[in-house]
């Protein structure tokens, strides 16, 4: 059966895409803003989100990606009219992704101290880090088994059950942040941080039950591992680790970001966590073009439709642009209130506003790494991903990062260097799409 690719095609899977992706953002974005606001060292509280946010969101990426690898193979053999090839492949490998989160966690829980000192905290962040981290790091099992449920469905081309699964985890978490961290007064004590920590454990939770539940009624594919060992799991473990090295190079980027803003000062780390929260909901928000690429990419792949892929990468990266382009507006209109919702805090908003339009400006640079990206993850090419990757982290962002902390710029030259990493990305992905798929175009 021919896919089409046509604006309504695209947004059909894009859009709830874009709602299911900025579901961990806007976990993070709801912390930062309640905790920011917390009456009793809210300055340290939000400085111990934005350390912990980052480090758990690179064991999430790194982990994470056999969703994207998932994704990828089952939307190829469905391509190819052979899905039923490969109904037993995802319970292996989602079994082997959560035993290895597991060891991970229990790997994690008992140096959690020296993990922070690491990353520069000390003092009351450094206490807070490791409350709000001992608490949170129960949901990292859960929330890769949810990752890996949505990349099923993503490969099935459908978007629908994930963005489901989004929404009631992001409104039980907002509601959840609410209660606990403020409390009820005569029913329920406020309980500060540790409060948001339970918010996020909770609803991590939920989505994962969710996920178990509509995998079992809205599909055929059991997740009992059964034997023998399916052919492609070799494939899909290839495929995972080139995005595991991919992910450690980018939470390099994302944590020496985290650790050089952390080194300046306590205004400085409570400004980049809330600069790094919104550059991270933007980026979700604009991947949902990213994530209907892969999903249409793969299955276009699978069937040789090479005149459509063309067509496909084409489309997504206008409409990502036009993504981009409202939110650099909103973002520009929006400018200061954005600040205030995350902090009182005036010496953290006043280092924020100098740094804020760099975010914005990067927003379109952002956007073509992200949809090529998406893209690329759907056609299997993860060993060039990585190698993207490691290039530009270690060609850019970090010499850049260095060069600038040399020169006094603090963090405008973080935020400089995150702008060229990105920029690094996205060319080396249109470069290599247009030489490897415009002369199959050409033999079609």
């Amino acid at each position: 059966m021919t896919t089409r690719v046509s604006y309504k095609t695209i947004n059909r899977l894009a859009i709830p895409a874009t709602i299911a992706g900025i579901a961990e953002p806007i976990l993070s974005i709801t912390d930062t803003a309640i905790v920011g606001n917390i009456p009793e060292n809210g300055l340290e509280s939000l400085a111990a989100v934005g350390i912990v946010g980052a480090f758990l969101s690179m064991l999430i990426w790194i982990l994470g990606q056999t969703r994207s690898a998932i994704s990828a193979i089952i939307s190829q053999y469905l391509g190819a009219g052979k899905l039923d090839q490969v109904t037993t492949l995802p319970a292996q490998a989602i079994a082997l992704n959560v035993m290895l989160s597991i060891v991970i966690l229990l790997g994690t829980v008992f140096i959690v101290e020296e993990i922070f000192l690491l990353l520069n905290a000390k003092g009351k962040i450094l206490e807070y880090c490791v409350s709000y981290y001992s608490i949170r790091v129960w949901g990292f099992p859960l929330t890769l088994f949810a990752f890996a449920v949505m990349g099923i469905f993503r490969g099935l081309q459908n978007t629908f059950w994930p963005m489901m699964i989004a929404i009631a985890g992001a409104t039980l978490n907002i509601g959840l942040d609410f209660l606990l961290v403020f409390g009820v007064e005569g029913f329920i004590p406020p309980m500060n941080l540790e409060g948001a920590a339970w918010a996020s454990l909770i609803s991590q939770g939920v989505m994962a039950a969710m996920s178990l539940y509509l995998l079992m009624t809205k599909t055929h594919i059991s997740l009992v591992p059964r034997l023998p060992v399916h052919p492609e799991l070799g494939r899909l473990i290839g495929m995972s680790l080139n995005l595991f090295v991919r992910a450690v190079a980018l939470n390099i980027t994302l944590v020496l970001a985290v650790r050089e803003a952390t080194a300046l000062g306590d205004r400085f780390i409570g400004a980049h966590t809330i600069a790094i929260n919104l550059w991270l909901f933007a980026a979700f928000f604009i991947d949902g073009y990213g994530a209907a690429g892969n999903i249409m990419g793969g299955r276009l792949l699978g069937a040789r439709d090479y005149t459509n892929l063309w067509k496909l990468a084409k489309k997504i990266m206008l409409y990502g642009i036009g993504v981009s382009l409202v939110l650099m507006l909103a973002g520009f209109v929006l400018y200061r209130p954005l600040g205030m919702l995350f902090s009182n805090e005036e010496e953290v908003l006043i280092t924020f506003y100098s740094v804020f339009y760099i975010v914005i400006l990067s927003l379109p640079i952002n956007t073509v790494a992200f949809v090529f990206d998406g893209l690329f993850k759907g056609l299997g090419e993860m060993k060039y991903l990585r190698n993207v990757l490691l290039s530009a982290t270690f060609l850019g962002f970090i010499p850049v990062l260095y060069i600038g902390q040399f020169y006094n710029s603090g963090l405008y030259g973080i935020w400089i260097a995150i702008t060229v990493w990105m920029m690094i990305r996205g060319g080396a992905l249109v470069w290599k799409f247009r030489r490897k798929f415009r002369p199959l175009l050409q033999k079609a």
